[in-house]
């Protein structure tokens, strides 16, 4: 059946101020579209092409000498970083709706919305898939929160799929979307470790996971399970329950820790097919990615628009008591994502605020060593011999100073 819809998030509550607009009518919105593939098609979509201009930039993920960099909801750019100062861009896989990948011994895992795909990446310039399990994982297509509008223009839900979503900014007259708004409503009233074999790395904000033989993938309430022990052919396991609104996870030893809206959870798998409850933290609603080093995780909570919250900051949590962990100290932040730590320096991703870099060998007093500005960003991958960044749409690399870091390189993915 065919339906068409035109809604104004009514959770957030808009402020238009007056401005030396002529036209006091209209304002500017952020308006949000799903990207909708037939179900044939999405099938078998998956294809090897040549580079092109990413759309959206997402999750970081680094294997060997390569950095692959997710299109949100529409595929990885392949980018050769043998020489850091001089990266190049190498191809880009199509995978309709995917948002993370995991990577171990030359084979690559990456959802594709509901599905999990297999590709063995051995020659980088000859990508081949070899595997596609249907229906494993939750279908993460996340609802666009942070746009004013969200526009469904005929889409048939028997033979159509949403892959993902395309935001632009948009003028529109006020009266009409205070109206669309208003009668949206009356409708609805009524109606990181180290793992045997050679694996890759993922950045704070990433949802799956390979330790060891396994490849753990959370999505908003479960722990999806892969025996990768065949790298070619993962057996599915049984899911297992975790919680409310998952969206992260990171590996430390024998505990996986997962970050949700709603606080952090602690898994044990030293059984690694049936990980266990251990304890949790919880905070206020807000996005929230997490990292561990020694006795504390540092999470990230974002507030405002999609993530519930009003406020932003650095949680840093006291785990030397697995079974307890409690709250040691927290700073204020703009709008943080992601987050990594190298020896005693911690990054933190803040949004259009850029990127900050303190030194925690004090987590009650940490330094400030530097603040780069005048950049939006998204996540870092503290390597061993530099650190990698994305953000808005480019990728940048550091290289490591005794108390600072220094710009060695950036290259625009657009």
């Amino acid at each position: 059946m065919k339906k068409k819809l035109l809604l104004s998030l009514g959770i957030l509550v808009l402020v238009f101020s007056s401005c030396d607009d002529k036209d006091d009518d209209y304002a500017e919105y952020l308006v949000a579209r799903p990207l909708i593939m037939s179900k044939a098609e999405f099938a078998t979509s998956l294809s090897i092409e040549v580079p092109r201009p990413i759309d959206e930039s997402g999750k970081v993920y680094t294997y060997q000498d390569y950095i692959f960099i997710n299109d949100k909801s529409q595929g990885i750019h392949v980018i050769d970083n043998s020489n850091p100062q001089q990266p190049r861009k190498v191809s880009f896989i199509k995978i309709p709706g995917n948002v993370d990948i995991s990577i171990k011994d030359n084979f690559l895992y990456a959802d594709s919305l509901m599905d999990l795909v297999v590709l063995d990446i051995s020659d980088i310039d000859n990508i081949k898939p070899v595997n596609r399990l249907e229906n494993v994982l939750g279908n993460y297509v996340f609802f666009p929160f942070g746009a004013d509008i969200v526009e469904y223009t005929n889409f048939d839900y028997d033979t159509e799929i949403v892959i993902g979503w395309q935001t632009v900014t948009e003028r529109r007259l006020i009266e009409e979307v205070e109206q669309t708004r208003i009668d949206f409503f009356n409708d609805a009233a009524l109606a990181e470790s180290t793992n045997g074999g050679d694996t890759g790395q993922g950045g704070s904000l990433a949802r799956f996971k390979i330790v060891d033989d396994f490849l753990y993938a959370v999505d908003s309430h479960n722990i999806n399970i892969f025996n990768i022990s065949d790298l070619e052919n993962p057996q599915d396991l049984e899911d297992v329950y975790a919680g409310f609104d998952i969206e992260t996870i990171f590996n430390r030893d024998n505990h996986l820790f997962l970050g949700s809206m709603r606080g952090m959870y602690i898994y044990d798998i030293s059984s690694p097919a049936t990980p266990t409850f251990v304890s949790e933290f919880q905070h206020g609603t807000a996005c929230d990615p997490v990292v561990v080093d020694g006795d504390y995780a540092y999470v990230t909570l974002r507030g405002g628009n999609e993530c519930g919250a009003l406020d932003s900051g650095l949680f840093i949590v006291d785990i030397s008591n697995i079974e307890s962990p409690e709250l040691a100290v927290d700073y204020p932040m703009d709008e943080p994502y992601g987050l990594g730590i190298k020896d005693e320096k911690l990054f933190i991703c803040d949004g259009g605020s850029g990127l900050k870099v303190y030194d925690k060998t004090d987590v009650n007093n940490l330094i400030s060593l530097n603040h780069f500005k005048n950049i939006v960003t998204f996540d870092v991958i503290p390597l061993e011999s530099h650190l990698i960044m994305v953000g808005d749409e480019v990728l940048y690399q550091y290289e490591y100073l005794d108390d600072d870091i220094k710009l060695i390189s950036q290259i625009g993915l657009n």
